[in-house]
Parts: C-alpha cells; sequence; structure tokens
C-alpha cells in the first residue's frame, strides 16, 4: 500500500464524519442559502473543527461563494477543500534537524498521549535514515517510563541513558547530552513527565532541564514537540496552551488519528494554537508516523 493510501485509510473515521456528511449534504441542496450554511456548520463541530474554527471556515468559504458567485451546492466541495487547505497552509514543516551538529528534540505530553511509542518510532525512522540516536528517559516519575523507552530503545537499536526512578531528571538529561556530545550522536530524544495536574513542579522541572540543555548545548533545544492525543479532540487545544505556559512549544506531533473520528482538530490546532503541526500519527506501524503535509492531509480526507 502506497504512503497516501495509508494516510487515506488512517483518516477513514474522520472522514466518514466530515466528508462523507459534506457530501451528503450537498447532495440534499441545490442551492446555497442560510440553512445551507447552518448545516454545514453541524457537520464541522461534529467532527471536533471547533466553534472558533468553524467560524473562520464558513466566513472565509461565504466570500469565496461570493466572489466567484457560486449558487450550486454541488461547486461548494471544491471551494471548501480550498478553503481547508488554506487553513493548514500549504507547506510541509519538517523538523529542525540539521547536518554536522547534535540536534536535541525535548519532547512534551501528558501521559498516555503517545510520547513513548512515538520517540521510538522517531529514533527507528532516523536510525533508517543513518542518524545515530541516542534517548534519555527523563520521566523519571514513573517507572513504566523507562520500561517502555527501554524496550523501544532496543527495538529501534538505539541507545538510552537512564537513571533510577524517582530520580533527577535534569540528571538524566545531564548525562545524556554529555554520552551524546563524547560518542558523536546526530540525535538525541528527550522523553519528559507530563503532570499537567501539578503545574508548578512540571514548570520548574523543565525550566532545569532547558537550562541544562543551553549551559551544554547553547542553541539547543532544536524542537520542543508536544505530543497531542488527536481522540482528545478540544481537550488538546486546552493541553497545547498548558504546555506552552510552561515550555516554549515550537512544534506539535498529532497522535492516534486512525482511532478517531475527531481529526477535525488539526485544523482547529492551526487556527487556534499558531504552532506547527510536523508530525502525525495514522497508524500503529512504524511507518505511520509521518511527516505532515498539510495538502496530502486534505486530499486524503476528500478522498482526492
Amino acid at each position: 500500500m502506497s504512503l497516501f493510501n495509508r494516510l487515506r485509510e488512517g483518516l477513514q473515521k474522520t472522514k466518514e464524519t466530515l466528508v462523507s456528511r459534506i457530501d451528503q449534504l450537498l447532495a440534499n441542496f441545490t442551492s446555497i442559502d442560510e440553512a445551507f450554511f447552518e448545516e454545514l456548520e453541524e457537520v464541522l463541530l461534529g467532527a471536533d473543527v471547533g466553534i472558533a474554527t468553524t467560524g473562520a471556515i464558513l466566513e472565509s468559504l461565504r466570500e469565496k461563494v461570493r466572489l466567484a458567485r457560486i449558487e450550486d451546492a454541488s461547486a461548494v466541495r471544491e471551494l471548501l477543500q480550498q478553503v481547508m487547505t488554506e487553513m493548514l497552509g500549504t507547506e510541509t514543516l519538517l523538523l529542525n534537524l540539521a547536518e554536522g551538529r547534535l540536534n536535541i528534540v525535548l519532547i512534551v505530553g501528558v501521559n498516555g498521549v503517545g510520547k513513548t511509542t512515538l520517540i521510538g518510532k522517531m529514533a527507528y525512522q532516523q536510525t533508517l535514515q543513518g542518524k545515530k540516536v541516542l534517548l534519555a528517559a527523563a520521566d523519571t516519575f514513573r517507572a513504566a517510563a523507562i520500561e517502555q523507552l527501554t524496550i523501544w530503545a532496543e527495538r529501534a537499536k538505539v541507545d538510552l541513558i537512564h537513571h533510577q526512578e524517582g530520580s533527577d531528571p535534569a540528571a538524566v538529561v545531564f548525562d545524556a547530552i554529555n554520552a551524546a556530545k563524547s560518542r558523536q550522536f546526530d540525535l538525541l530524544l528527550i522523553d519528559t513527565a507530563g503532570r499537567l495536574h501539578n503545574k508548578q513542579h512540571l514548570m520548574e522541572e523543565m525550566r532545569k532541564i532547558v537550562r541544562i540543555i543551553r549551559r551544554e548545548v547553547p542553541d539547543a533545544p532544536h524542537e520542543v514537540l508536544l505530543v497531542l492525543d488527536a481522540t482528545t479532540g478540544q481537550n488538546a487545544i486546552q493541553q497545547a496552551k498548558a504546555f506552552n505556559e510552561v515550555c516554549d512549544v515550537s512544534a506539535l506531533a498529532l497522535t492516534k488519528l486512525d482511532g478517531t473520528a475527531k481529526g477535525g482538530i488539526v485544523f482547529s490546532i492551526a487556527e487556534l494554537l499558531k504552532i506547527p503541526v510536523k508530525l502525525i500519527g495514522v497508524g500503529e506501524g512504524v511507518e505511520d508516523l509521518r511527516e505532515f503535509d498539510p495538502q496530502e492531509f486534505v486530499a486524503a480526507l476528500f478522498g482526492e
């Protein structure tokens, strides 16, 4: 199966909730009137596009319909696809990884979003590209986090730096950076704790980790990657806002898109957060973690 077909298959639940209902709506209306826009609003909200983002999509669509002087509802599909693509942007933004340096990516997110799995898949993919990858288990709060990362390190055949449960996360990061520098690694992926219910403690922990990173590698971290679970819908927006207060999030990874009908959250994230989505997960396989291509994403949704 091609990569595009895997993406289309992974987005099937959202497609059924969003695009299939749009097509049904277009079939039911012969002309574009207020009733049409009201029903389209319901469809968008049902796919968790969000109130503000739905409003922005409808406003842009109304303007395009007016300028093109379209009266036939069947002609709206292409315009809507265009509006949704424009909202996501046309550019595929890659992770800030460069040749000839130690790249450090700090990975954050609440427990259960698929952080550890994402790190494992990233490590595996980067090793296939010839990169020398090191993992750092800086989520020392949960013993399971260290165990899970150990399993992924073995699967991806990469090295792992870890301490005992309950140890200082910043100390793990310090040791990992020194190991990465002395052994000339290309990429260091740092797992972190996600205890948002204790935001003050998390904030202090993150500040300490970032301070250590910047002291040892002044231009790092090169990415602060926030992992969000697409199945949580609008709650992902709140998580993103909270983590952005704690640490300066530079990129987003959206996991479990294959397991939700709420994939419309991608549009809400783009519109409200203004933080680029750089990775998406659309399945269990290692190859199902992929760079986010906005045009490809919308095309897969609309079945192009």
